[in-house]
């Protein structure tokens, strides 16, 4: 890509950040009525943001809306607080397993278990809305936080591998005793950022340096920077993993581009904490978002493509909206820590895209996914349910990077 970078800096420039924060209140409004909709915890959204009162309410879905209002309420928002509450308290009552233990992964709207299924993936953001709560104060918050940490050591965490493993039945059985994820672990290693900023317990950020090591270290040069999603038992990638499966949500096949950046962006994270042990996360991240932009950035229609095989071929060339938002995260954080104008070359690129392809400027929100030409699709995602990663793109350049968002929020380095 051609560095041709003229006037002031947008990460840096005042009104680029007025139009962050007019984004990120398009997207609370989108959010906060429907969020009380309902009787318990929160409602998937249809397209036009229309609660879908009988549709079932998602462990992790619930979990990413409390640490959204939790970070409204940091910031100033009137309500906000309540809409947290009500998320913590479907976390705290509605989801729990009174019998075994854990948080159920999909309850109805009435609280009856429908996916009994404890996914490490869920547990992982329900750690990260505790963490966030905690920091805004919310009753109740610092108590889940424990309860949650305790449940990841006893049943998901193995110290001899440094990692998670991905999911087990209701009464803790190993459902898949074989397979091994690193999405999970990837977002379980933003939560234990989360945490150590929200408790001071240096076990969280020394676990978040373990996961990396894991899945970075062990895998970024050898993989070209193609970080594999699928692994066995013994933490060797399986790149036919769900050959067929090239839409799914979750574990699609391939190797998902977006997940590059983020790690870019969370090694960088870590690196920024005080007393790390992770002196190579600057080339990393050098290195993951080169491969992602090598790799993933369409060239003939704009977007990262959703997934591409070993090799970096594409797979599913439909964009997703959370990995358009990672990409301006990974680019804010490495031109604070490179000053390199490459980096803000690609930001500028990437929220070019978003604004006029992945914003719904008519019916609000931003459009999930979107096909190769551009068009709103729904192959893999239905409806508007998420606001977690398009809420932090607005955040990310605003915030001091040298911590995180929640705690960024809490000590008011949020311009």
């Amino acid at each position: 890509m051609t560095v041709n970078i003229r006037g002031p800096v947008w990460m840096d420039l005042d009104a680029h950040h007025r139009w962050l924060k007019r984004e990120q209140e398009r997207l609370l409004q989108f959010h906060e009525l429907p969020a009380l909709a309902g009787d318990i915890g929160f409602a998937p959204l249809d397209r036009e943001g229309k609660p879908l009162l009988d549709g079932a309410r998602e462990l992790y879905a619930t979990a990413r809306l409390v640490y959204c209002f939790a970070l409204a309420h940091l910031m100033g928002r009137p309500g906000a607080a309540t809409i947290a509450r009500r998320g913590l308290q479907a976390l705290s009552e509605a989801f729990l397993d009174t019998d075994n233990d854990g948080w159920f992964n999909s309850i109805s709207r009435t609280g009856a278990p429908l996916d009994t299924t404890k996914n490490a993936y869920a547990h992982a953001f329900v750690l990260l809305a505790a963490a966030g709560a905690t920091q805004a104060g919310l009753d109740g918050a610092a108590n889940l936080l424990s309860h949650v940490d305790a449940v990841l050591d006893k049943h998901f965490w193995r110290e001899d591998e440094g990692a998670v493993v991905d999911a087990l039945t209701a009464d803790w059985t190993v459902l898949e005793p074989g397979y091994r994820g690193q999405n999970a672990n990837m977002h379980l290693t933003e939560a234990y950022i989360a945490a150590f900023e929200a408790t001071g317990d240096s076990k969280f950020q020394r676990r978040a340096e373990r996961i990396s090591e894991l899945i970075i270290v062990r895998n970024g040069e050898s993989s070209k920077w193609r970080i594999p999603e699928h692994f066995d038992e013994n933490w060797v990638a399986d790149p036919a993993y769900n050959i067929d499966g090239r839409a799914d949500p979750f574990r699609p096949y391939g190797s998902l581009v977006g997940h590059w950046f983020e790690w870019a962006r969370l090694v960088l994270q870590l690196n920024a904490l005080p007393g790390s042990r992770l002196n190579w996360a600057p080339e990393a991240a050098c290195q993951l978002f080169a491969a992602a932009t090598r790799d993933g950035w369409n060239v003939k229609t704009g977007g990262i493509v959703y997934t591409v095989d070993s090799g970096g071929n594409p797979v599913n060339i439909n964009t997703m909206h959370w990995a358009m938002a990672e990409a301006v995260g990974a680019a804010v954080y490495l031109y604070r820590v490179t000053s390199d104008p490459t980096y803000e070359a690609w930001y500028r690129r990437f929220w070019s895209y978003i604004s006029l392809s992945v914003m719904d400027l008519k019916s609000g929100s931003w459009w999930h996914e979107l096909d190769s030409s551009g068009k709103p699709a729904f192959e893999t995602w239905s409806g508007k349910p998420d606001l977690y990663h398009a809420l932090q793109a607005t955040l990310y350049a605003r915030a001091d990077s040298s911590c995180g968002l929640a705690r960024a929020a809490h000590d008011g380095r949020i311009r």
